[in-house]
């Protein structure tokens, strides 16, 4: 039989500390979107079109697609969030909350609007090219 694991006081101490000190950084990269939305969805846009990652008939309309997704997500609760980006968790070790949403409107959503001609590159491809953009603009 195996042993169950029972952390002390100090144990369990440090792990809500590590889980409080995410949410919180969660938190405020959700809250931070509002501030610079506009820029971030002209820097992602543009970064997805310049790296063949998203091909389309219309620049600004990707770009205005973006913009609705970033303002959404400031919007909605957790659990819509964890539901949009559930297929995407594990695509890279600690990945950037606002970053992971975007990835995840761009690869299920985005491929079904009429300016889009075709989303080329992996997965982790997208994300790396949109945390990027969320780094740059969005410094936490």
């Amino acid at each position: 039989m195996g042993k169950t694991f029972r952390p002390s006081s100090r144990e369990s101490s440090i792990l809500s500390k590590i889980e409080s000190t995410k949410e919180h950084v969660r938190r405020l990269a959700i809250s931070k979107v509002r501030d610079c939305s506009e820029p971030l969805a002209n820097g992602i846009a543009t970064k997805l079109v310049e790296t063949n990652l998203v091909e389309t008939t219309n620049k600004n309309g990707l770009e205005e697609q973006i913009l609705k997704c970033l303002n959404k997500i400031s919007r909605l609760d957790d659990f819509e969030i964890d539901y949009q980006v559930a297929p995407f968790r594990n695509l890279v070790p600690q990945p950037q909350i606002v970053s992971l949403y975007v990835t995840a409107f761009v690869i299920e959503k985005l491929i079904n609007h009429k300016d889009v001609v075709d989303i080329y590159g992996s997965d982790e491809d997208i994300y790396l090219t949109i945390n990027q953009q969320v780094k740059k603009y969005m410094p936490l």
